[in-house]
């Protein structure tokens, strides 16, 4: 494999990644019930 194929293959991986972790927090935003407890729960660390 060369390095070129390689930097390809890691760049698609990336945006895949980052693809996977904007569609996890758009689903999270259609769960306000969630969100309110994620926020309870930080806020009570404090």
């Amino acid at each position: 494999m060369n390095a070129t194929l390689r930097h390809r293959l890691q760049q698609g991986l990336l945006w895949v990644g980052i693809g996977l972790t904007l569609l996890g927090i758009f689903t999270l935003y259609q769960e306000p019930d969630f969100l309110i407890q994620l926020a309870d729960q930080l806020w009570s660390c404090f």
